[in-house]
């Protein structure tokens, strides 16, 4: 799917997030897909008899909570049908009896369903509207339209159905029975669902669920039944059930075949070094004199705001308003790019050489530090080399070392300094927006963006701009694989565990601010590198995680500077993304000393100490000099289909 979408009202729409769709070329057996279904929807979702439950102790304080567990209800209902198959009504006279790919559903009467039915269409009106009563009504008519329809129980629904003939073999098996199916039945396009617009970021993620829960039955639900496989007639439809797609197939066929999930291999206790690891100190340590001489940056073409990561609200995330994901993250938008990862770095490599007024033919390395390329072959700085028209450079290779991406990058670039003696391109990118999916914690935090930085070589007699730096990597087999991508179990997106990342990322800082702490200021001037620092500016992973952070270290807050709430954590280009926007923000106005740390994927970390002259940051704005950005995909969308207008006239 598209990473992001504009719809004819011009709002960020993403696709992943609202409609269900798991990756089975990335699942082995049915252990994983159990697993997957429990955590995306079961875990979350209310049984029939919870609604019941709750419906008579008065638990539901508006009709938006009850409407949200009906939805909720019915996703876990179709948790199967909805990411497995294609249900086609088929007349029972039609319907092959021998082939290995066309399925039939067993059902079981929904115990107690009339009961459960009655007490929500009798609850929904007694309580109050949580925003708008008329959207809300509107929503309820869809949805109880699905809810109360309802013939099956769902808790005991299998992820492989019967095929016909395994149906056959028990005559009193009871599977859908359709007297009368419309083929033309009224249902939601793809595009009535993107633009779906609700002034409440709530209500429009609510109002998507009811339409895509809707489709899922096309046909007038009120005439289903659920009927023996001996009184099955010829001329009664039957609702056959086919694999959605190829991937669907050949997870079938490994099943059948006897797959199970291979062990994970257990990871040995993680071991200290013998002894610590020192920063460089670049005066004491090279001979080549390493010199910023420009910083450039590329940001997003595209705002999503905290508002539209909730109208967008997927089906297996908790509650939680864009004011809470601001205090959670300290991110209140986020920048993506409608460019490709390869676009992006090139826009920043090509700004860099202008700025710094270099040649291709100048250029002795290209370093790209990035973990979200899916480029192997060739490398993305091979292929920038290329595309710069450098015909031949020392060398040329991709750095992953995530968050920690700009400190690993300068280190390399200054031990290459002292080989070619000539100036070093880092470019830092990253594409995060279409490798996220419905993943609720990455969501709330990755974006994209881009920065290049090159590396020359200082005059004769200059002092260096780098002072310090400094890498790391590794910890516990937990904190190495605290940030996975891909990830299997998460339908191959990215994801993050918050409590390990907290834990290699107060590790790290700690380390950090004891070294500089003790090491020498190169100036002299100073007790210490620390107290020598004129601004901090850490990698934007978290605001509210790393104040908390840099509070425990004895860092003041008013030391630190952010620039997440309006640009999300872009990995490793977000340490020169944030130097850009300092000095674009008047934050760094003169020649100053910064600290910047980076920490994340893989356990990895760094710093550089270095000094940033605001003269050599290029200050731009969202796309580099003379470079426009690309019509983001579907700008503009058709006007809803008459089927769709039938829905709506229906449910309005």
């Amino acid at each position: 799917m598209n990473a992001f979408v504009l719809n004819r009202h011009g709002r960020l729409v993403l696709p992943s997030s609202i409609m269900p769709q798991l990756d089975f070329s990335a699942l082995e057996s049915l252990e994983q897909l159990d697993k997957v279904i429990r955590r995306d929807f079961e875990t979350k979702a209310p049984s029939g008899t919870d609604i019941l439950d709750r419906v008579r102790t008065d638990a539901y304080d508006s009709r938006y909570a009850l409407m949200r567990d009906m939805a909720l209800n019915l996703f876990w209902t179709n948790r199967f049908s909805i990411t497995m198959y294609d249900k086609r009504p088929t007349r029972w006279g039609d319907v092959p009896r021998t082939r290995k790919d066309v399925f039939l559903p067993v059902l079981q009467p929904w115990e107690d369903g009339e009961t459960k039915v009655a007490a929500v269409e009798s609850a929904y009106p007694s309580l109050p509207p949580r925003w708008d009563a008329d959207v809300e009504d509107g929503i309820f008519g869809i949805l109880f339209d699905v809810f109360a329809n309802r013939k099956h129980h769902a808790t005991t629904l299998p992820a492989v159905k019967p095929t016909v003939a395994e149906f056959l073999e028990d005559a009193g098996n009871l599977t859908f029975r359709l007297p009368h199916y419309d083929p033309d039945y009224p249902v939601f396009d793809y595009e009535d669902i993107l633009d779906c617009w609700e002034d409440v970021p709530e209500l429009e993620a609510l109002h998507r669920w009811a339409m895509i829960l809707h489709n899922q039955y096309p046909w007038n639900r009120a005439e289903v039944e659920l009927a023996r496989a001996d009184q099955l007639s010829d001329d009664d439809h039957v609702v056959a059930f086919h694999p959605r797609d190829k991937e669907v197939r050949d997870f079938l066929r490994r099943l059948s075949a006897g797959a199970t999930s291979r062990p994970a291999p257990v990871a040995r206790e993680s071991r200290e070094p013998v002894r610590p690891f020192a920063a460089v100190d670049v005066r004491r340590s090279f001979t080549v004199m390493p010199r910023l001489e420009c910083l450039v940056a590329v940001h997003g073409d595209q705002v999503c705001t905290n508002e539209d990561v909730v109208r967008n609200s997927a089906y297996n995330w908790s509650p939680m308003s864009a004011e809470e994901i601001r205090e959670k993250t300290g991110v209140e938008e986020r920048q993506y790019t409608s460019l490709s990862l390869e676009e992006l770095a090139l826009q920043a490599a090509e700004a860099a050489l202008a700025k710094a007024e270099r040649g291709p033919e100048e250029i002795g390395g290209v370093l790209v530090c990035t973990c979200t390329s899916s480029r192997l072959i060739p490398s993305l700085a091979t292929y920038l080399c290329g595309q710069l028209g450098i015909y031949q450079t020392h060398a040329a290779y991709d750095l992953i070392a995530a968050c920690a991406g700009m400190p690993y990058g300068l280190a390399e670039a200054a031990r290459l300094l002292q080989e070619v003696e000539r100036p070093v391109l880092v470019v830092c990118a990253e594409k995060f927006s279409d490798k996220i999916g419905n993943v609720r914690p990455s969501r709330m935090l990755f974006a994209d963006g881009a920065a290049a930085m090159i590396v020359g070589v200082a005059a004769e007699g200059q002092a260096p701009d780098f002072d310090y730096l400094q890498t790391y990597a590794s910890g516990p087999a937990s904190e190495v694989n605290s940030i996975i991508w891909p990830n299997p179990e998460f339908d191959n997106n990215i994801t993050v565990f918050g409590p390990q990342v907290k834990a290699l990322a107060g590790r790290y800082l700690a380390q950090m601010i004891e070294e500089i702490g003790a090491l020498p200021d190169p100036d002299g001037t100073a007790a210490s590198v620390l107290e020598g620092i004129d601004l901090i500016v850490p990698h934007q992973a978290n605001k509210t995680m790393v104040l908390q952070l840099a509070e425990r270290a004895g860092l003041g807050a008013d030391r630190l500077y952010f620039n997440i709430e309006k640009v999300g954590n872009a990995s490793s280009a977000s340490i020169p993304l944030a130097i850009h926007d300092a000095v674009r923000d008047g934050v760094i106005t003169d020649p100053l000393r910064v600290f910047a740390p980076g920490f994340g994927a893989g356990a990895v970390a760094g710093y550089a100490v270095m000094r940033v002259d605001p003269s050599v940051v290029e200050v731009q704005g969202a796309l580099a000099p003379n470079v426009a950005a690309e019509e983001p995909v579907f700008a503009v969308q058709p006007e809803p289909s008459p089927a769709s207008e039938e829905v709506r006239e229906a449910f309005a």
